[in-house]
């Protein structure tokens, strides 16, 4: 049996994102999957472009605030409790909009966990 405790506060944030990221996949021990923790501040985007993976299945889960994910048909927006997944092969970008009141925090998780999977969409 395996058992961790991470505090994702103690998890420095990653200095090439448009927004607090905290990559905690690896302070975790993770290998089958990935978990990210996000915070947006209005205008920023949680992802660095719009993308869609070939074998990665993405669910972003709000923890609070207002996340709104754009995809070549429409904009979901999901509030607090709210979850969104991404199938493989579906483009997504996800965002905290330049007009909110508020920061937004999400938690990504992703499995497989890949490299060299994302892909820029041009919608």
């Amino acid at each position: 049996m395996g058992y961790r405790v991470l505090d994702t506060d103690d998890v420095t944030p990653s200095d090439d994102r448009p927004c607090e990221l905290r990559s905690l996949t690896d302070p975790a021990g993770l290998d089958r999957m990935a978990i990210n923790r996000y915070r947006a501040a209005p205008g920023e985007m949680l992802p660095l472009a719009y993308h869609y993976h070939d074998d990665q299945e993405e669910a972003f889960y709000v923890l609070s605030g207002t996340l709104h994910v754009e995809t070549p048909d429409e904009t979901h927006e999901l509030s607090e409790d709210g979850l969104f997944v991404v199938d493989p092969g579906s483009p997504q970008r996800a965002l905290n909009p330049e007009d909110a009141e508020t920061p937004v925090d999400v938690l990504a998780i992703g499995a497989p966990p890949t490299e060299g999977d994302v892909h820029a969409y041009e919608p």
